[in-house]
């Protein structure tokens, strides 16, 4: 896997991935950004929640399970000090589909932090203590 981020202006970054995809990186205007992007801590919050959920929609389907929606919403807490590494993540999960079963959803969340979540077992081997929740909406 490969990736190139350059330098634009101030503390802008375009990133493009291996995949020919690009995004804008940007930081605060207090730190000489101009909010043009989300910051890279950010987009790494962001690539973590987006991996743990593709696992949770694979999993669902090979269970053949209805799934309509999913979203991951994450809440990060970073140290004081630098460098300001993550220290905790909470991940709640919704999922909403048409007769989803609980023990179903559990076990897909489960599964993707304990085996299949790259991005997720990553950070927990280097020390962030990363939990887990999910409620179930039907369709």
């Amino acid at each position: 896997m490969k990736a190139r981020v350059k330098w634009t202006d101030g503390r802008q970054f375009v990133a493009e991935s291996g995949s020919g995809h690009s995004v804008v990186i940007d930081g605060p205007p207090d730190h000489g950004g101009r909010n043009t992007g989300p910051r890279p801590m950010e987009m790494l919050l962001m690539g973590m929640g987006s991996c743990t959920a593709f696992d949770i929609l694979n999993i669902l389907d090979k269970a053949r399970a209805d799934v309509t929606d999913c979203v991951a919403e994450l809440d990060a807490e970073r140290a004081d000090e630098v460098p300001s590494v993550f220290t905790k993540i909470h991940v709640h999960f919704v999922v909403t589909g048409r007769g989803l079963k609980e023990k179903q959803v559990q076990r897909a969340v489960e599964l993707s932090a304990e085996k299949y979540c790259s991005a997720s077992i990553m950070l927990v081997n280097g020390g962030v203590e990363i939990t887990h929740s999910f409620e179930i909406v039907e369709a």
